[in-house]
């Protein structure tokens, strides 16, 4: 099983913890990925570490599509793919509604069918076997809608990309999951139960079938964030996880859209999950994250001591080996504990 290390989105500051980078790239680990919300950009950081490394790969987790057209999208990770040696992995995502409308003032549209539209411009300007052309419901190359000045024309891009660049998905609902399954190339499932793979797999199933040339589980990277917090103590080490739940099952979306509530409640949380949205949504974050069951959060996190963490592991080599799971995405972990994990996993 693959390791990456997860950087986050950042906050007030931008930083890029090279030493964490550095350290994973020593011990072996496969990839460092940055996101981006409403704040600093997923671009930078993975360029900023792509020129401080030599081996590890870097990738955006994820690049909100309605903030980008797929031809600049295309055109990044092109430019970073043939700069870092073949070291960039794309990796895209819908967002939310709050953010998309809120932030980047674009309507949110459907999602699934932005994706799979954004996916096949890419592919098309990486190809270079034609000139651009795509007519869909949310893009339109050349453009052709009101205000077009009828001289745009198809072009092919000027650089030569690598069409086999890896594209992932941020992707956890099941027609998400489905959709990636047919045309990407792996996702990112916020969070997981290495032991509850049957809410992936079926719809997994659904869009290798769909894709239509014998695509399965080991052409897919199941890439999931996994959080980690080594401590002596377990209520310590479970805190941030449950600070992390609580905002993103009770606050990230609005109480009737709220994609991250639902899938808690698809994980057998739903009573908690109505609870914690009650809470928080109530301006009560500290019972709101007071309210996140510890049982969540050993399932989808490593907490606790040395000893804790290595026997939680166990689930995920299970997993690995059943090819439930390709890639851990490690987010929080101390370099001590990035150490543990080579040691038991690499």
């Amino acid at each position: 099983m693959r390791l990456g290390l997860l950087l986050g989105a950042g906050g007030a500051q931008v930083k890029v913890n090279m030493e964490a980078v550095l350290e994973a790239e020593r011990l072996g680990f496969d990839s460092v990925w940055t996101g981006e919300s409403w704040g600093a950009d997923a671009v930078t950081p993975a360029a900023w570490v792509l020129a401080q490394t030599t081996r590890i790969k870097a990738g955006t987790a994820i690049m909100q599509m309605s903030a980008r057209t797929p031809a600049m999208t295309a055109q990044t990770a092109m430019t970073l793919n043939a700069l870092s040696g073949g070291r960039f992995v794309l990796g895209i995502g819908p967002s939310g509604p709050q953010v998309i409308e809120g932030w980047h003032g674009e309507p949110f549209g459907k999602p699934l069918a932005r994706t799979r539209e954004y996916i096949q411009i890419i592919r098309t300007i990486l190809e270079r076997k034609v000139p651009l052309e795509h007519h869909g419901e949310h893009y339109r190359i050349p453009y052709d809608g009101p205000g077009a000045t009828g001289l745009g024309r198809p072009l092919k891009s000027i650089l030569h990309g690598d069409p086999s660049l890896k594209i992932y998905t941020g992707s956890f609902a099941p027609a998400g999951v489905r959709v990636a399954a047919e045309i990407a190339d792996g996702i990112f499932p916020i969070f997981m139960n290495p032991d509850r793979f049957d809410l992936y797999e079926p719809h997994l199933n659904q869009g290798f079938a769909k894709a239509g040339n014998s695509k399965s589980l080991a052409q897919f990277d199941m890439a999931p964030f996994v959080k980690v917090s080594l401590d002596d103590d377990i209520e310590k080490a479970r805190r941030p996880i449950k600070e992390n739940l609580a905002l993103y099952i009770g606050g990230m979306g609005a109480r009737e859209k709220n994609f991250y509530n639902d899938y808690a409640k698809r994980l057998g949380y739903e009573e908690a999950a109505v609870k914690i949205q009650q809470l928080f949504l109530g301006g009560k974050k500290a019972e709101a994250v007071a309210a996140v069951p510890d049982r969540l959060v050993d399932e989808i996190a490593l907490v606790g001591p040395a000893e804790r963490i290595k026997d939680r592991l166990q689930a995920w080599k299970a997993a690995g080996r059943q090819g439930h799971v390709g890639s851990m995405m490690i987010g929080g972990a101390s370099i001590e504990a990035l150490r543990l994990l080579a040691e038991e996993m690499l």
